[in-house]
C-alpha cells in the first residue's frame, strides 16, 4: 500500500503544487482545506481560497475535506497576539500558528484520518543528522520560510514533508501552468487572514482603545501626538502625523522605542539615526528544533522574514540568549522572532525581549 500524505491545501499554487508532486511521486494523497478565522468574511479570503482549492483537487482528481480550527486558532495564537500587543510589544503570529495549528491541530486530525505524515507548500527543507531531523532553508533564497518553522520540534517535523523546497517559486509556477493548474499565476498571500487587505490600524482598533498621548523626539522635543501605544512598532515610518515645523525638512521620522510608563512614543530622524540601530539584544523562550542548544557560538540570525542573515555571536545562560550582532542592525523589536542559522541549517530561536 502506497504511503498515505495529506497536504494542507491552502487554495494557492505552492500547496497544489505539493500535492500534485506527491500523487505522481505514488503517494496515497489527500487534501484538507482548514478554516482557521470566522470573523470579517470581508477581508478574510477564506471563501475563495477553498473555490480555488476545489478547482486545483477537481484538476488533479483528488478528494478534498475541510476542517474548522477556528477555535484552536483563537485560543491558541490570537488571543497572545492581542496580549502582545496589548504590552507594547509586536508579535508575529505566523511562527505561533505553525507550531499550534498547522503542525499540531492540523497533524493530529490528519493522523487520526490514517495519514503517516502531513505536506504543505512551505519553501524548507529536511534532512537526517546524528538520528535527528534537521530544518534546512529552502533552495528559493528569495522564498525560505525556515524562519516561520523555528518552533517545530522533532515529532512535528518527522511527521512533515515540504515537496516543493528544493524548488524556486517561478519553477513552481511553470510546473502548474504546464500541468494545468487552474491558480498557476494566482498572486502570493501577503498576510495572516485575519487582517487581509486593510489598515493594520483599523484592525487594532477594534481590540484596542485609543490612549493618545505625546511624540517626543530623541531631543526630548515634543513634535506630535499618538493614539496609543499598541498602534506603532519599532522603526515605523509611515502614519505618525508628524506636522511641518519640526526637525529637518527631508528626513523621515521613525519610530525609535515607546515609554510604555509615561505614555510616550519616542522617534528620531532618518534612516540612519544611530537610535534605531542595536548591537545587542536578548532573547527568551528558546527553542532548539534537535533539542541540542548550538555548539558554536558564531552563527547567523534573522530578526525578521525576509532579512539577510546577520553574523552573531551567541551566549546562552539560564535559558536567556545574550546575542551581539557584528554589525549593528536597524529596529530590533521585542516581541519578534529572532532565529538562528548554522549555514543553511536552521537550529532554532525565541522571542525577542530587550535591545541595547
Amino acid at each position: 500500500m502506497p504511503e498515505h500524505i495529506i497536504v494542507g491545501m491552502s487554495g494557492g499554487v505552492d500547496s497544489a503544487v505539493s500535492a500534485l508532486l506527491l500523487k505522481e511521486q505514488g503517494f496515497d494523497v489527500e487534501c484538507i482545506f482548514m478554516k482557521n478565522w470566522e470573523e470579517d468574511s470581508d477581508y478574510c479570503t477564506s471563501e475563495q481560497d477553498y473555490k480555488d482549492a476545489l478547482l486545483v483537487c477537481h484538476e488533479l482528481g483528488l478528494q478534498l475535506k475541510t476542517v474548522n480550527f477556528s477555535i484552536e486558532y483563537k485560543k491558541r495564537v490570537f488571543d497572545l497576539f492581542l496580549k502582545e500587543y496589548a504590552a507594547g510589544r509586536t508579535p508575529n503570529p505566523d511562527t505561533l500558528c505553525n507550531k499550534e495549528i498547522k503542525f499540531k491541530a492540523f497533524l493530529n486530525y490528519a493522523i487520526q484520518l490514517g495519514a503517516s505524515r502531513i505536506a504543505t507548500g512551505h519553501y524548507a527543507r529536511l534532512d537526517q543528522h546524528n538520528g535527528s531531523v534537521i530544518l534546512l532553508k529552502g533552495n528559493d533564497g528569495n522564498k525560505d520560510q525556515s524562519y516561520f518553522l523555528f518552533m517545530l520540534n522533532q515529532h512535528q517535523l518527522k511527521k512533515a514533508i515540504f515537496p516543493i523546497g528544493e524548488m524556486t517559486k517561478k519553477d513552481v509556477r511553470n510546473l502548474a501552468r504546464e500541468k494545468g493548474l487552474p491558480n498557476y499565476d494566482r498572486k502570493d498571500s501577503t498576510g495572516i487572514c485575519f487582517i487581509g487587505e486593510r489598515n493594520f490600524n483599523d484592525f487594532l482598533h477594534q481590540y484596542f482603545k485609543s490612549d493618545p498621548g505625546n511624540i517626543i523626539a530623541v531631543n526630548q522635543k515634543i513634535v506630535g501626538k499618538h493614539d496609543g501605544l499598541t498602534f506603532y512598532t519599532l522603526g515605523q515610518r509611515q502614519g505618525l502625523g508628524i506636522g511641518g515645523g519640526h526637525g529637518e525638512k527631508e528626513k523621515p521620522w521613525y519610530v525609535v522605542d515607546k515609554d510604555i510608563k509615561n505614555n510616550i512614543l519616542i522617534v528620531a530622524q532618518g534612516h540612519d539615526h544611530p537610535d534605531l540601530f542595536h548591537t545587542y539584544f536578548t532573547v527568551e523562550d528558546l527553542h532548539w528544533i534537535t533539542n541540542q542548544e548550538p555548539i558554536t557560538k558564531n552563527l547567523n540570525v534573522k530578526i525578521r522574514y525576509r532579512q539577510l542573515d546577520q553574523l552573531c555571536s551567541i551566549n546562552i545562560n539560564n535559558g536567556t540568549a545574550n546575542v551581539t550582532f557584528e554589525t549593528p542592525q536597524f529596529a530590533v523589536t521585542p516581541g519578534q522572532a529572532a532565529v538562528f542559522y548554522d549555514g543553511d541549517i536552521c537550529l532554532g530561536g525565541g522571542t525577542i525581549e530587550s535591545r541595547n
